[in-house]
C-alpha cells in the first residue's frame, strides 16, 4: 500500500446487529425450507391425485362423525361417549378399501368380544365379594392379556388379526379394570360399542363408495408391472455385455434397463401386504368374491427366482474378468435369441394378467424359447479355460433365467384357471380392453 494512502474502516457490528442478522438468516432458512416442502407437497398432490382425495375422505369422516357431538339429539343418544366414534374414524380409516375393511372388521370385533368378557369377569368379581374382587379380576387381566398376547406370534393371526388381538388386550383391559369404580358398566360398554360401530360404518361407506381405492387392483398392477421390469432386465442385461463398444449415448439407457430386476426383489412385502388386504376386499370390477388373491404370491415369488438370476448375470456383466471379444461373439447370437424369446414370454405373460383373458401365443413363444435354450448347453468354444468361463457363466444363467420364466408361466396359468380368464377363442368379438399407462403408474407408486 503506497504511503499516505488513507484506510477506511467498517464500523464493527454491536450486539443488536448481530443478533438481528442471525434472525435474518434465520428467517431466510426457514422461508427456502417451506418454500421447499410447499414445492414438494404440490407435486406430489399432482403426481397422485389419489392421496389428495384420500386426505378429504377422512375430512369428511370425521366431520360426518363430529354431528354426534355438536347435536344435541345424537349426543343425548350416545351420551358422552360420542368422543370414541371420532377416535375411531381417525384410527381405522386407511388409504385402500381393504385396509380400511380391515381395521374395521377387527376393531368391532374385538370391542364386541372383549366387552362381552370384560362385563362377564365384572360380574363374576362382584358375586367374590369386595376383597376378593380385585384379585379376580387381576387373575382374569393377567391370563387373558398374556394368551393374547402370545396369539400375536402366531403367523395365521398376525397376518389377519394382530390388530383386533390389540384392539381385544386393550379393550378388556379398561373394561376390567374401570368397572371396579364404574357402577353402570353394562350402560358404559353399550355406548362405547354403539359409537365404534357408528364411526366403523362411516369409515367403510365412505371408503367403498367415495372414489375407491381398491389394494387388489393395486396387487393386480404391481404384478404386471413386475412382469414389464423383468423383461426390461434380461434384454438390458444381454444387450450390455454384448454390446460392442461404439454406442456410447445408449449405454445409460441400458444401464437402467437392466437394474429393473431390484424392483422385483424388493416387492415382497408390498405383494404380502396388498394380498392380505384384498381378501377381505368384496367383490369389484373384475374381481369376484373370493378371488385367487393368493395364486398372485406365488407368480411374485417366481418373480423373485428370475430376479435373483439376473442378479448374479448383471455382478457377471460388471465383474474385471472379461472374456475376449471373439469368445462373446462365438456365442452372441444365440444368447440375444434366447434374450429375446424369455423377453417375449415374460411380455405375454403381463399382458394375459393386465387383460385377465388367455393367450393363444404363449404356448408357440414359450416353445420357441425352450427350443432355443436347447442348443446353447452344446455351444462350446476351443479357448483358454479363463476366457471361455465369463461368457460361459452368462450362458448358463441365461439358460437358467429362462428355466424360472417357465414356472412363472406355470404360476399365471394356475391363476389363469382359478380366476377363470377368458380363452383365447371367445376373443374374436371382443373388444381389448382400454388400458391407461399413466393411471397404473400412479397407482404403483401410491403402492
Amino acid at each position: 500500500m503506497p504511503d499516505g494512502a488513507s484506510v477506511k474502516l467498517l464500523p464493527e457490528l454491536g450486539i443488536i446487529g448481530r443478533v438481528w442478522t442471525m434472525m435474518l438468516a434465520l428467517f431466510l432458512a426457514l422461508k427456502s425450507k417451506m418454500t421447499n416442502f410447499a414445492k414438494k407437497a404440490w407435486k406430489t398432490g399432482v403426481d397422485e391425485p389419489k392421496k389428495v382425495i384420500h386426505c378429504l375422505k377422512v375430512g369428511m369422516g370425521l366431520s360426518l362423525v363430529s354431528l354426534f357431538y355438536y347435536t344435541r339429539p345424537l349426543y343425548d343418544g350416545v351420551g358422552g361417549n360420542a368422543m370414541w366414534a371420532v377416535m375411531t374414524v381417525v384410527v381405522i380409516f386407511e388409504y385402500t378399501v381393504g385396509g380400511t375393511l380391515y381395521k374395521g372388521f377387527n376393531r368391532a370385533t374385538a370391542t364386541l368380544l372383549a366387552g362381552s368378557l370384560g362385563v362377564g369377569v365384572h360380574w363374576l368379581a362382584c358375586k367374590s365379594g369386595n376383597d376378593g374382587e380385585p384379585i379376580i379380576l387381576g387373575i382374569f387381566v393377567f391370563i387373558l392379556a398374556s394368551a393374547a398376547t402370545f396369539s400375536r406370534f402366531l403367523p395365521e393371526v398376525k397376518s389377519r388379526f394382530d390388530y383386533g388381538v390389540t384392539i381385544f388386550i386393550l379393550t378388556f383391559s379398561l373394561v376390567s379394570v374401570s368397572g371396579y369404580r364404574v357402577d353402570k358398566l353394562f350402560d358404559l360398554a353399550q355406548q362405547r360399542l354403539l359409537t365404534i360401530a357408528i364411526g366403523t360404518s362411516m369409515c367403510i361407506l365412505i371408503s367403498i363408495l367415495v372414489f375407491p381405492v381398491w389394494a387388489g387392483n393395486d396387487l393386480h398392477l404391481l404384478i404386471t408391472r413386475n412382469l414389464d421390469k423383468l423383461a426390461e432386465s434380461v434384454d438390458g442385461c444381454i444387450s450390455e455385455y454384448f454390446n460392442e463398444g461404439n454406442a456410447r449415448e445408449e449405454e445409460e439407457p441400458t444401464c437402467k434397463k437392466s437394474q429393473s430386476y431390484k424392483c422385483v426383489l424388493n416387492s415382497k412385502a408390498s405383494e404380502e401386504s396388498l394380498a392380505n388386504l384384498a381378501r377381505w376386499e368384496p367383490g369389484h370390477g373384475r374381481f369376484g368374491f373370493r378371488y385367487p388373491w393368493k395364486q398372485y404370491l406365488e407368480i411374485g415369488a417366481a418373480m423373485r427366482h428370475c430376479a435373483c438370476c439376473l442378479e448374479a448375470l448383471s455382478g457377471c456383466i460388471n465383474s474385471e474378468i472379461q472374456a475376449p471379444d471373439f469368445i462373446k461373439k462365438h456365442l452372441s447370437e444365440g444368447c440375444k435369441k434366447l434374450s429375446s424369446n424369455s423377453t417375449d414370454v415374460l411380455k405375454e405373460l403381463s399382458s394375459i394378467i393386465m387383460s385377465m383373458k388367455r393367450s393363444s401365443n404363449i404356448d408357440s413363444l414359450l416353445a420357441d424359447m425352450k427350443n432355443q435354450s436347447e442348443p446353447m448347453h452344446e455351444s462350446t468354444v476351443d479357448a483358454p479355460l479363463m476366457g471361455v468361463l465369463p461368457v460361459v457363466m452368462v450362458a448358463s444363467l441365461l439358460i437358467e433365467i429362462a428355466s424360472r420364466i417357465e414356472d412363472v408361466t406355470d404360476n399365471v396359468d394356475d391363476l389363469a384357471a382359478l380366476a377363470d380368464f377368458k380363452a383365447a377363442k371367445d376373443l374374436s368379438n371382443d373388444e381389448p380392453p382400454v388400458v391407461d399407462e399413466n393411471e397404473n403408474m400412479k397407482a404403483l407408486q401410491e403402492v
